[in-house]
């Protein structure tokens, strides 16, 4: 029996490092809340704020401008609220593209909403942004994601933000899936906030940040209690922000490993092209995340090649991994103009820092056997 699992699945959650791991129980058993002026509340406010200082780092932010929150979109729907509660936005200005926390923040907002459209690569379409800020003065919010989730393409953020400014817009950026896989600088991306994800890079579930330039006033969601200098009340979540500031610790000092798994992904595609040769990679004609590969083969359906490879032991996904474990359309591959039967087939294979070339030969093996098996088939149904 097959006892040797492949995951292919980083961008939907990272494995926990060891020094992880370690950290959270260290936290979980600490007694001190933070707020606490005892002892053991002053140890578990040094934890907070080490840990404060360490997501900073990741970003070269200021710890003073990093807000804990329960995620990556907890982080975004901040972003969103505040910038309109403030006043310092009254419309929302988004790419096609963008993660769900994102879409939905907007348009749940009450407050009006523009989509700006991608590329056939998925690359956000600045003239039309900019044509957007031009056409209406309304102080604006612009949300753009720094990498693509599904397809890894990486958006122009730093021309976005310029054209942005020109107009006196705000701008948010999603830097989940950037952070530990690319230098991210808060600063040189001309951005007002970014949103972070623990789990990302292997860090726990249910922590994240948003982090703010200074000077930017945030209104809070969550009241009561005052933490985070008033700006998200609740206890901290102590074990996952602990572990969060492991995590930022390691993908700072790994953030050279790049080539390695860049070099991995791009084996991993030859070989699926190799089985598959009428195989399509999804934005490949730009800049993507070094690790992440979106294809799709005419004919096949995501959630059939999902449950075969994991039924061979390989774990992959089909587009975002955020909808309740439900297998549906595409909303990136749509925006790009993809097809409908091609979109319906997309795979996701995302690697990280535990990837190896075995995990790469693993695929491989599981993906020749089920491209034969699926000839086979046409071949008896001819």
């Amino acid at each position: 029996m097959r006892t040797t699992r492949t995951y292919l699945d980083y961008n939907a959650t990272a494995p926990v490092h060891d020094a992880v791991r370690d950290a959270v129980a260290g936290a979980l058993a600490m007694a001190g809340n933070p707020s606490s002026t005892h002892r053991e509340g002053r140890e578990a406010r040094r934890i907070v704020e080490a840990a404060r200082e360490a997501v900073a780092r990741l970003v070269r932010g200021a710890p003073e401008d990093v807000v804990f929150t329960s995620g990556g979109t907890e982080a975004n729907n901040l972003a969103i609220a505040s910038a309109l509660a403030t006043g310092a936005a009254r419309r929302v200005i988004v790419s096609a593209v963008e993660h769900p926390s994102v879409l939905e923040a907007a348009r749940g907002s009450g407050a009006p909403v523009d989509v700006v459209p991608v590329d056939a690569e998925g690359t956000v379409d600045l003239d039309a942004l900019a044509r957007l800020l031009a056409g209406d003065d309304t102080p604006a919010l612009v949300c753009l994601m720094h990498a693509n989730n599904e397809t890894g393409a990486i958006q122009p953020v730093v021309d976005a933000a310029r054209v942005a400014r020109a107009h006196g817009a705000m701008v948010h950026v999603d830097a989940v899936q950037t952070v530990g896989r690319l230098p991210v600088e808060l600063a040189a991306l001309g951005a007002d906030s970014l949103a972070l994800s623990s789990h990302k890079i292997g860090g726990p579930a249910g922590s994240g940040a948003l982090v703010l330039r200074s000077g930017v006033a945030l209104a809070p969601m969550i009241r009561g209690g005052g933490q985070e200098r008033g700006r998200r009340s609740g206890t901290e979540n102590l074990p996952g922000i602990a572990g969060f500031a492991a995590a930022s610790e390691i993908a700072l000092s790994h953030i050279g490993d790049t080539a390695r798994i860049g070099a991995l992904r791009d084996r991993l595609e030859q070989c699926a092209r190799s089985a598959s040769p009428d195989l399509r990679v999804w934005s490949a004609g730009v800049e993507r995340l070094v690790n992440t590969t979106c294809f799709s083969v005419p004919g096949t359906k995501a959630e059939t090649l999902v449950i075969a490879l994991d039924l061979a032991g390989v774990a992959v996904s089909s587009g975002s991994a955020c909808s309740s474990g439900k297998v549906a359309a595409s909303h990136v591959l749509a925006a790009m103009g993809v097809p409908r039967d091609d979109a319906a087939g997309a795979v996701r294979a995302s690697l990280g820092w535990g990837s190896t070339s075995d995990d790469v030969d693993r695929f491989a093996d599981a993906w020749t056997r089920i491209m034969a098996a699926r000839s086979r088939k046409r071949d008896i149904a001819a």
